[in-house]
């Protein structure tokens, strides 16, 4: 079992809260009988049954829990974020790349002009 704690504003609580009143909502209503002990009826329970699977964790969901919590584990997750801004951070050299190619195509866009003109 693993617990998380986030915001209630945020996207993830909103859709857990939706989930928790689906399966409240789909929850068979039972009637007391004879005796005074609620039992359900036979197609409502087996469809309460069905809709109250476990939600099954992805690979992907499970290997960004463990990141988060080894991040957190160590206290390098301050350190990560500088890393990433810094000089040889990845948005760093993605943004680097994306400027040498607009550039690049600004050079070869004038050279084309300049060869169409007389």
């Amino acid at each position: 079992r693993v617990t998380k704690e986030v915001d209630s504003t945020s996207k993830e609580a909103k859709s857990f809260l939706k989930q928790q009143e689906k399966r409240q909502s789909a929850a068979p209503a039972a009637f007391p009988t004879v005796s005074g002990v609620k039992r359900p009826s036979g197609m409502s329970s087996l469809l309460g049954k069905i809709g109250s699977k476990k939600q099954k964790m992805s690979t992907l969901e499970k290997s960004k829990l463990d990141w988060e919590n080894f991040k957190e584990e160590e206290g390098i997750v301050e350190e990560l974020a500088i890393h990433n801004r810094g000089k040889d951070g990845y948005i760093e050299r993605k943004a680097f790349l994306e400027r040498v190619d607009h550039r690049q195509f600004e050079i070869e866009r004038d050279i084309r002009l300049s060869r169409m003109k007389p």
